[in-house]
């Protein structure tokens, strides 16, 4: 192979190895946004609430249940007796 042709095709290993690293792209970060803790106290009747979600011990997420209202959310303990009767007529979100 001529010394010509030896660079011409280096030339295009190098740019095609610099295209392919121009177009990968780093993965990004995701948050853990999940329950880390509970409460067993009642969420005020006052407070209505929109949807529920059950999420699973899965560290650092704890077994909770997580109640929606229109701004706020609640990590609730899913063995507090109160449980049930909130979950009533509320639609279950599914991941």
């Amino acid at each position: 192979m001529h010394l010509s042709c030896k660079l011409a095709l280096m030339m295009m290993v190098f740019v095609c190895v610099t295209a392919q690293q121009g177009n990968y792209r780093r993965p990004t970060r995701v948050g853990v946004t999940c329950c880390k803790e509970v409460s067993r106290g009642r969420i005020p009747p006052d407070i209505k609430l929109t949807a529920y979600k059950h999420q699973p011990a899965l560290s650092p997420c704890v077994d909770a249940i997580i109640f929606y209202a229109e701004k706020e959310r609640y990590c609730t303990d899913p063995k507090a007796r109160w449980i049930q009767n909130r979950l009533q007529g509320l639609k279950e979100l599914n991941d």
